[in-house]
């Protein structure tokens, strides 16, 4: 006799934690770097303190994001509402994949940055410092400044869409089914 198979309601626990810790250090992150690239240069606070720690929790949501694909390719998730639309499903599952990608590349490119700066001797986590792995170079400290900002705007845009998708869909579609915040509380 065969078993039929039962999609999960919400996602699994671990998952769901480590959802919303990154949720908060990239929301936490996009502020910190507006605040402190906003500061003039002649602050100290900016360089001594601010940086280190945007660089720090940085490398952490790197780390959770590695975790969180890890533990996302081992699970059964839920599947996408029946009711939803086929345009809302696949734009879901794009700002999704995307969404996870962008937590691995902005804080490569952030560390990339870093390694590359002149003026850099290393890259903070926390109690130490994490090896720089790329040569001193202004031109590439450019290029990858440039490509870690356009990275974190776009990551920003996505999870403004993502937040907008769990609002309409828990608050102005038609049935309950849609609501997929319940799948990740």
């Amino acid at each position: 006799m065969m078993q039929q198979y039962h999609s999960p309601s919400t996602y699994p626990v671990i998952m769901r934690i480590s959802h919303w810790i990154r949720a908060g250090l990239i929301i936490g992150l996009i502020a910190l770097g507006w605040w402190m690239t906003s500061l003039p240069d002649g602050n100290s606070i900016k360089f001594e303190r601010l940086f280190p720690l945007h660089k720090s929790f940085g490398m952490l949501v790197l780390f959770f994001s590695i975790f969180q694909i890890f533990v996302r390719y081992y699970s059964i998730l839920p599947e996408s509402p029946e009711n939803l639309a086929l345009w809302e499903k696949r734009l879901s599952n794009l700002v999704q994949r995307t969404m996870i990608a962008l937590t691995l590349i902005v804080p490569i490119m952030g560390y990339v940055m870093s390694s590359t700066y002149l003026q850099s001797d290393g890259v903070p986590f926390f109690i130490f410092d994490i090896p720089e792995v790329l040569p001193k170079n202004e031109n590439a400290f450019v290029l990858f400044h440039l490509l870690h900002k356009i990275s974190a705007y776009t990551l920003m845009a996505l999870v403004i869409l993502h937040i907008c998708g769990v609002i309409k869909h828990r608050l102005f579609d038609r049935t309950k089914e849609n609501d997929v915040l319940s799948r990740m509380l």
